[in-house]
């Protein structure tokens, strides 16, 4: 109950009537068991999370639909069928803290139902539309021109409304940058689709220039994801001699699962393009916050901290 669940959740359900069940830890299988005898209707987690619920022993399809709200990173499509499979609605938010939390929700049209299920999971991985309480978000370039609605064309998510911060607590100059052309630059980069929705690609500072072309570690991510031995993945920019930086896959294989760097490098250059495919793969642990949110800062630090005493 802290940050931007405290801010909102924790208050509503209370003003409303509704009870709240509340874990000292995530203990997957715990939470199973919880959904079921205390009736639970919603809850919230991050990716992460959801990935430890799936791959739990007490995993199971709930006998009735049980919504979830996620955020803190964008999860996979893969992730998305999962939680389908397990009568679990995944609903998508996206927000700062500068934004109040939530900014977006993704809301599937009336004739999602109708679609195949995979076509539907691909449509809740976006980020979606501004929700009713929030104000205007667009997808620009560098002059603040929007980008085409083609799904394609990059560029920075920036903000506008009545629920972002007024400023960075005496840092003047900070908060005149994130505001700068009087719109909230959020760092992240994204596509806008025809029907008004979002979807983000990457944080400014995450995308991978290799060679000169642009490489998304959250369009690579997805790829490693839907490997069937893959529980988790992170994708960061690892320094290289010929193409400057190139995509290194780190990944936590499923209990009692089995693949090799090769495979996995060989399954995901059959679903993107194949320059985009990760270079390396190192098996293990990834660090996390308390809620469960990947520090890729952290990967990135070993990688060209490595790079460094090298040169020196």
């Amino acid at each position: 109950m802290f940050h931007c669940d405290g801010w909102s959740q924790t208050w509503s359900m209370a003003a409303a009537g509704t009870r709240s069940i509340a874990i000292p830890r995530i203990e997957p299988d715990q939470v199973w068991e919880l959904i079921e005898s205390e009736g639970v209707t919603h809850f919230n987690a991050a990716p992460t999370v959801l990935i430890m619920l799936a791959n739990s022993r007490a995993a199971r399809r709930l006998a009735r639909p049980v919504r979830v709200c996620t955020g803190g990173a964008p999860p996979s499509p893969t992730l998305i069928a999962q939680m389908a499979d397990f009568n679990i609605d995944l609903v998508h938010l996206y927000g700062l803290t500068e934004t109040y939390g939530p900014l977006t929700i993704n809301v599937p049209p009336p004739d999602a139902e109708a679609a195949e299920p995979s076509e539907h999971a691909r449509y809740a991985a976006r980020q979606g539309f501004t929700h009713v309480t929030a104000g205007e978000i667009r997808v620009v370039d560098g002059e603040l021109y929007d980008v085409p609605a083609d799904g394609t064309t990059l560029g920075e998510v920036v903000a506008t409304g009545n629920t972002l911060m007024m400023g960075y607590f005496e840092q003047a100059d900070a908060t005149a940058e994130a505001f700068k052309g009087g719109w909230l630059h959020t760092g992240d980069v994204g596509v806008r689709y025809m029907d008004g929705s979002i979807e983000l690609r990457d944080r400014k500072k995450d995308v991978i220039i290799s060679g000169g072309e642009n490489i998304s570690t959250i369009e690579v991510e997805q790829a490693v994801m839907s490997h069937p031995a893959v529980m988790e993945a992170a994708v960061i920019a690892v320094p290289d001699e010929r193409w400057g930086e190139v995509p290194k896959a780190f990944v936590v294989l499923k209990p009692g699962a089995n693949a090799t760097a090769a495979e996995i490098i060989a399954h995901v250059r059959d679903r993107i393009a194949h320059f985009k495919a990760p270079r390396q793969v190192e098996f293990g642990e990834l660090p996390k916050t308390s809620t469960g949110k990947i520090q890729k800062y952290l990967l990135r630090e070993k990688e060209w901290a490595g790079r460094e005493s090298r040169i020196n």
